[in-house]
């Protein structure tokens, strides 16, 4: 499984990564493979609001459909449109052109429930 060390992990298998007030938000390798072939995306709106934990967007595969949560709070200042067109990017890609949204943050929030990617690691090998 594939572990990147430039970005913080969430629990439920989420990552993220910070540039300034910004932060993208996508599914591991790990959530990727256990999901399967993802088929359809559905992307939450540019604008809305989530906090940390809360259902953001929704991942059906091959095997399930799956909740997607907001691993920090913020409001949607993005989402990644070629998902509805090619859902296979999320398995292909993941960590890449496969991620799934940004949010706006307050910068000066950093969620301590993030894991680094040892952590991470451990969560998903223990």
């Amino acid at each position: 499984m594939k572990i990147l060390d430039d970005r913080r992990y969430s629990k439920d298998h989420e990552w993220v990564v910070f540039s300034g007030s910004t932060a993208r938000v996508g599914i591991t390798d790990y959530a990727q493979d256990a999901l399967g072939d993802v088929v359809f995306v559905q992307l939450p709106k540019v604008g809305d609001k989530f906090a940390t934990g809360a259902t953001c967007c929704e991942v059906e595969s091959t095997k399930s459909v799956s909740d997607i949560y907001a691993p920090i709070s913020g409001a949607i200042a993005r989402a990644n449109e070629r998902l509805l067109t090619q859902p296979g990017l999320m398995n292909s890609d993941p960590y890449g052109e496969g991620w799934l949204f940004e949010l706006s943050i307050d910068s000066s929030e950093v969620n301590e429930q993030l894991l680094d990617f040892q952590q991470y690691r451990l969560l998903i090998e223990g």
